[in-house]
Parts: structure tokens; C-alpha cells; sequence
């Protein structure tokens, strides 16, 4: 099952990419989160939970972020988790981001229950527990 996770990896990247919310909250469990580093702007550095907070972290994008892309360049596919590793490039209210990035997600039984956004890839590699 752990090819179809990074699948899935792969397909919540272009959700958010294109700003498809359906998209994004059809992967998501109806209990997961997400945490990402902008947190702090928006939610006080809360998860956001359920798919409620996933149409809600979309919305607060829309608002803090003029652009936000994201580049996933490698997965290392860890069967129910899935690290991605890559860049990220951010614009609006006076801050530009342009960093390397990881990602963890978490799957179960085919959907995210957890996704993390880190500041750095070597943050997400411990999460992940493969060391930096």
C-alpha cells in the first residue's frame, strides 16, 4: 500500500497547488490534521483538524499568502509514511519565503491522518526518524 501513499502524497501537492479544496479534503480523514509552518500566522501554531479545517487552512492561505507555491522534489516512501523533501516559495504581508522544505504525512487505510509541514528538510527527517 505504500506506493499508493506516495500517490496520494502526490495528489494533495497538486490539490493545494491548485487550490482544490474537494480535492484536498478527499485524501484528508475526517479526523487527520495539518499542521503546516504558517500555523503560527493563522491558527496560533494549532493543527488544523477534520475537513473543516482543511476548507479552513485554504481560506487563511487565500488570506495571509499573495503566492504560496510548493516544489516536492524527492518522496522516500516509509509504507504508511511518506516524506517528501523539496521547496518552498511564499509571498504577502510583507514576508517572502524561498527555503527547503519537508513534509511528513501519515496515512491510514488510504487517507492522510496527519500531515506536518517542517522548516527545514532535516526537521522532517527526524520526524520521520531518519535522522538528518
Amino acid at each position: 500500500m505504500s506506493e499508493a501513499n506516495v500517490d496520494l502524497a502526490r495528489k494533495v501537492f497538486d490539490a493545494f497547488a491548485v487550490r482544490d479544496v474537494d480535492a484536498a479534503v478527499a485524501i484528508f480523514a475526517e479526523d487527520g490534521e495539518f499542521l503546516p509552518v504558517t500555523s503560527n500566522l493563522t491558527t496560533g501554531g494549532v493543527p488544523y483538524r477534520g475537513h473543516a479545517g482543511i476548507e479552513r487552512y485554504f481560506d487563511d492561505i487565500a488570506r495571509v499568502w499573495d503566492e504560496l507555491r510548493v516544489f516536492p522534489s524527492e518522496f522516500r516512501d516509509m509504507g504508511e509514511t511518506v516524506v517528501a523533501l523539496g521547496r518552498m516559495h511564499g509571498r504577502g504581508g510583507g514576508m517572502i519565503i524561498d527555503r527547503p522544505t519537508g513534509w511528513v504525512w501519515r496515512f491510514r487505510d488510504g487517507k492522510i491522518v496527519s500531515g506536518r509541514v517542517f522548516a527545514s528538510q532535516e526537521e522532517a527527517l527526524r520526524d520521520a526518524g531518519l535522522g538528518a
